[in-house]
């Protein structure tokens, strides 16, 4: 018998349950479709959302823990309980309510997705230079940012941060109902534009600005610690054992990144609807240039680590291409039909090009709206030239993702490793390492997130003394894609499309931080 730890993961499309053992093997895993709801105004405060509905989005945090329950309890159906060592909680970012004393909502859960807070955003831009406030965060001035909700809810219902208690984010509002405790950690804090990201702590000149001080908010808790034990009714809900553990974890982008298994010199690429492309930097360096490439910083999971980061479209693009030109075909067979008529065109796509809408040297307070293009299109360009120019365009948007990155940090990688559903495409992959012209490796476990989750949660139940201990027990079941012959014709054609500014050594660095809208 192993012992397992079992790690709910909270995403903006899916409520996971996933069992993962002490190897880093999934033993069983389950999840509901999740989505926010609308949290219906009247109407005279209502604007029209984009999607033409009147009212705002919020999560409806009950029906998000019945989804969570509910998955929790058939993976546990059907493993053994008595090896489930600890459970935590990992979410997307940004995401967070006030809450009471014991747990209530003094207001729901704003989702990212809601619009209400960009005027605050542009208001904000107005008034302080979003420079200062990346060299003080490490976040652009991103519309769902955290702190803009402190403000809109200061404005608009200032008794729901009257009456609260504290600030959770998403996985410690989870993880309140599971073991009855207030928590928050450092890489769900780093999503919230108000942590000194070099301190590792909060940032008061950024919380002044919503009338907020450090006190707001919970004891941090790294991951890894525990936070509290398994209540009575946790259990009932989620078939859980009562008792265990409940381990601090957080945002999920930081346990893929942990759970990629990267060492030095190593990059780690998300795949799924959108990229992440990052890497574990040893010092926090924000500079001019990051900021003008439209650079993020977030908080390793590690203490002493940080985790810059670059943003782009990912398998969205892909299912753009199914949709409008594989429409014959059906489920897996769909993407089957894909890869044989994309592997029968040529590099180059017959001279289609797809050149996606991220556009890294306008930074992503400017990108919003910028389109991308289909080139190279006659009367005989059939489907295969078409999905073979997307996954060869998404390969270059990486290529020049990295040397932004690389330019703008120091950092030059070694190899790429590649995690989630996108790295499940073989051509694709092989397509990222011609046009990287380095090593792309994809493990054999997809979830990184819950593998990254559940290793701390292992941590914390005493299993292992640390996460490198942890590292050695896992066989990742790695495949490498080397670069091919192609990799030549593939620098041919990413110098003529795509090229990434030369003048970034020419920016000056940022000044160091000051008083928050003294400029």
């Amino acid at each position: 018998m192993t012992d397992i730890a079992i790690v709910l993961d909270c995403g903006a499309t899916n409520a996971s349950a996933v069992a993962v053992d002490a190897a880093g093997n999934i033993l069983r895993a389950a999840s509901r479709p999740n989505a926010p709801s609308p949290q219906l105004m009247p109407e005279a405060d209502s604007p029209r959302r984009a999607d033409g509905e009147r009212g705002w989005l919020i999560w409806d945090l009950d029906q998000v823990w019945g989804k969570l329950c509910d998955a929790c309890h058939e993976v546990c159906s059907a493993i053994d309980g008595s090896a489930i060592k600890a459970v935590a909680v990992t979410t997307f970012g940004a995401d967070g309510a006030p809450v009471r004393a014991d747990g209530s909502l003094t207001y729901p859960v704003i989702s990212w997705q809601c619009e209400r807070t960009r005027p605050m955003a542009q208001r904000l831009l107005a008034e302080i230079d979003a420079r200062e406030i990346f060299a003080e965060t490490g976040y652009q001035m991103f519309p769902f940012n955290t702190l803009l909700r402190f403000m809109w809810l200061r404005e608009n219902a200032p008794r729901a941060l009257e009456e609260a208690a504290c600030w959770l984010m998403t996985p410690g509002l989870l993880s309140h109902r599971l073991c009855g405790e207030f928590s928050i950690d450092p890489t769900i804090g780093s999503t919230t534009m108000v942590m000194a990201l070099r301190k590792r702590d909060w940032s008061e000149r950024m919380l002044r600005l919503a009338d907020l001080d450090a006190s707001f908010f919970p004891r941090w808790k790294e991951p890894g610690e525990v936070i509290g034990t398994l209540l009575r009714s946790a259990a009932e809900q989620t078939g859980l054992p009562q008792g265990i553990p409940v381990v601090a974890a957080g945002h999920d982008t930081q346990f893929a990144i942990a759970g990629a298994g990267a060492g030095e010199g190593e990059a780690v690429l998300s795949s799924g609807t959108w990229e992440i492309l990052s890497f574990r930097a040893n010092d926090f360096r924000p500079t001019a240039a990051s900021f003008e490439h439209g650079l993020i910083c977030e908080c390793d999971a590690q203490p002493g680590f940080w985790n810059p980061q670059m943003l782009m479209m990912g398998s969205a693009v892909l299912e753009w291409v199914r949709r409008h030109f594989f429409t014959s075909a059906r489920g897996e067979e769909a993407y089957a039909q894909m890869v044989r008529e994309a592997q029968a065109v040529p590099p180059g796509a017959s001279g289609v090009t797809l050149v996606p809408s991220f556009v890294p040297d306008a930074g992503p307070t400017r990108r919003h709206g910028i389109p991308g293009a289909l080139l190279g299109l006659t009367l005989t360009t059939q489907p295969g030239q078409i999905y073979r120019a997307a996954l060869e365009g998404l390969s270059f948007q990486l290529r020049q993702a990295l040397e932004i990155l690389s330019n703008c940090t120091g950092f030059r990688a070694r190899k790429v490793r590649v995690v989630g559903g996108g790295s499940k495409n073989a051509m694709w992959n092989q397509l990222r390492a011609d046009a990287l012209n380095r090593p792309v490796v994809a493990i054999g476990q997809q979830e990184a997130t819950s593998l990254g989750a559940a290793l701390f949660a292992l941590v914390g139940a005493g299993v292992f003394r640390s996460f490198a201990e942890t590292l050695e027990s896992v066989d990742f079941a790695e495949t490498v894609f080397e670069p091919s012959p192609d990799a030549d014709r593939y620098d041919e054609l990413y110098q003529r499309y795509f090229t990434v500014p030369q003048a970034l050594a020419a920016i000056p660095d940022l000044p160091p931080p000051g008083p928050v809208g003294s400029g």
